[in-house]
Parts: C-alpha cells; sequence; structure tokens
C-alpha cells in the first residue's frame, strides 16, 4: 500500500473532482483509493485569507498540484511557499490559455522549475497520481523503531475515545506503542490505527493516520502537538539557526522583528533577540524566542514568516539545530 499527499494550488474545490470530500477546516482533505493505493489531496480553504493554511498544506505534502488561471501574486505565493518548503515534485495544470513560456519566468530558479505540465484531465491526473502512490509503497517499520506524528486535527469519537488525525512524518509506528506527546512528554497508547478508513497494525513515513489513544482527552491536545516514540525529539522556546531570506527581502532583519516560524503543523509567533551575519545580509544567524515550544527533529528546515500591512508574507527558511 503506497499513500501520496498531494497539496492542490488552484481554484476552490478543484480537488473535488479527484477525490472524495474527508475531513475539513481550514484546510481540506479529499481521499482517493485504488486497491491498496492512496492519494490524499490537501487544499487549503481559508487562504488567501490566511497565511497559515498555505504553510499546512505545504508542509505535509510529497507533492504539489498547481493549477493557474492567470499570473497574480497570489500564484507567486504557492511559487514561493512550495520553494521555501522545499516541495521537489510536482504538476502545473494551465488554463485559459497560458503557456509554459508564460510561467517560466516566473519558475526559474525554485523547485517548480523541474514540475511537469499536466492536461486539464481529471481521470488521467488521478491515474498519474495513484501511479506515483503505487510507486512508494510504504514498508512496515520494523522491531523498535521511531516514529513522528504532528497532529492536524482531533476529537473525541463515541465509544472510541481520544482520535487524532496526522501524518506520520519519520519513521513508523505501530498499534499498542506507548508514545509521548510534545510538548510535556505524557505518555499515552496507540489504541488503534487506521489508514484511508481501514485497520491497520502499523503506519510508515508518509501514511495519512487516524490514531485512538489512550491516557490522553481530546480537550488536552492541540494541532501541532507531535505523538513520537523518537528519542531525538527537541522542544524549545528559544533557538540560534542560520537563516535565508527570499531573494524579494528589501533589507536587512533586525533585533525586534517578529516573525512566523511554521514547522509541520506548528505557527509560532517568534521575537529576533540577535542578527549575525558574516558579510551577507541574507543568510544570517538568528537568535529567536518563541511565543511556545517548537518540535522539531535536528536539521529540520522551518518556514519564516513576517507581517507586512497587517497581513503575513514568505520572508525565508531556518535550518533547526
Amino acid at each position: 500500500m503506497g499513500n501520496l499527499n498531494v497539496a492542490v494550488l488552484g481554484p476552490l474545490g478543484y480537488a473535488k473532482d479527484l477525490g472524495k470530500k474527508g475531513t475539513t477546516s481550514d484546510i481540506t482533505f479529499y481521499n482517493l483509493k485504488k486497491g491498496d493505493d492512496t492519494v490524499t489531496f490537501i487544499e487549503p480553504t481559508r487562504y488567501p485569507e490566511r497565511l497559515a493554511p498555505l504553510f499546512y498544506a505545504a508542509s505535509m505534502a510529497d507533492t504539489a498540484l498547481v493549477v493557474v488561471g492567470e499570473i497574480t501574486p497570489t500564484f507567486g505565493e504557492w511559487v514561493l511557499m512550495l520553494d521555501e518548503v522545499g516541495v521537489e515534485q510536482g504538476c502545473i495544470v494551465l488554463l485559459n490559455y497560458l503557456t509554459p513560456g508564460d510561467l517560466m519566468p516566473f519558475l526559474r530558479g525554485t523547485v517548480l522549475e523541474h514540475y511537469e505540465f499536466a492536461d486539464v484531465d481529471p481521470i488521467a491526473l488521478r491515474d498519474r497520481l495513484l501511479a506515483r502512490a503505487h510507486a512508494r509503497a510504504s514498508a512496515q517499520p520494523g522491531a523498535g523503531a521511531a516514529g513522528s506524528v504532528p497532529i492536524d486535527h482531533h476529537f473525541n469519537v463515541r465509544g472510541i475515545g481520544t482520535v487524532i488525525l496526522g501524518g506520520v512524518v519519520r519513521g513508523g509506528i505501530r498499534k499498542h506503542d506507548t508514545l509521548k506527546v510534545y510538548p510535556g512528554e505524557q505518555a499515552i497508547t496507540v489504541r488503534s490505527i487506521q489508514k484511508h478508513d481501514d485497520d491497520f497494525d502499523w503506519a510508515a513515513e508518509g501514511d495519512r493516520v487516524g490514531l485512538a489513544l489512550k491516557n490522553i482527552e481530546s480537550d488536552d491536545l492541540d494541532r501541532g502537538f507531535v505523538l513520537s516514540s523518537d528519542p531525538a525529539i527537541r522542544t524549545r522556546t528559544n533557538l540560534e539557526a542560520r537563516a535565508t531570506l527570499v531573494k524579494y527581502w528589501p533589507a536587512p532583519l533586525t533585533a525586534g522583528t517578529v516573525l512566523h516560524v511554521g514547522h509541520w503543523m506548528q505557527f509560532i509567533p517568534a521575537r529576533v533577540e540577535a542578527v549575525r551575519d558574516d558579510g551577507d545580509w541574507r543568510q544570517p544567524t538568528l537568535t529567536l524566542a518563541l511565543e511556545k515550544d517548537l518540535i522539531h527533529l535536528p536539521g529540520d528546515t522551518a518556514v519564516l514568516h513576517y507581517l507586512e500591512g497587517g497581513k503575513l508574507r514568505i520572508a525565508g527558511h531556518i535550518e533547526l539545530p
């Protein structure tokens, strides 16, 4: 069984012709299944009203489907976000007589430069994405394997108890595993695992899962919390990290600037306490004080956002220690 997570950036509701509608909030999931292979489509429902849903959709994605009918600032923001998150594979569908040549000046030097162009044909798109899902079949985690699952939704189900939805971002998990909830490190037990409404004894990196949990209430959880058995997990409210700013950034960052740090399903305000560079102000080392715990693994990348004219924009990314 293989699963592919696809960020769909285009006209709102475009994914309804590709999969069956599932969970919806500020992001909406659509599910496609054929045999043992599944595709999870993720649309940023509340974007462009809010920037966070665009980040969430991109951060969960293995690949992107970009549907372009005109070249607008919104399209430019899609390109920036996918590039900063590092979604290296994708398809572009052109509408309204746009040609690949119309887009290339905006794609050059980004991950989208290598995306494939696809026809406006939902059946062909479904087949193409299912083939990609089939090619990345999940491997059952070995005994003692560690895994991490950032939470994007959580709720109480009558007769079952606390259920969370999320994606396995590293390693694997098994039914009856004991995991820690970060922040706080409370121990919980995985009562059951579902993938696309089917019961499984395990899940691996890339799988979209619903987990029934023992020893915790839904009200004790929040989006962005992480379930993990990985001893490498870190939580911190202060960090020093090397940043790379987008080419459109106009001036050096200064102490006191307020940013938002996006990582997994977290979107956390942070204040710049100090800035140091070696002559290249577009690649400074930042000291950041975060409003709450940032949960991550060493070497992860987080996306920086800044407030301009009452709206959040993309600033760049940092490499987490």
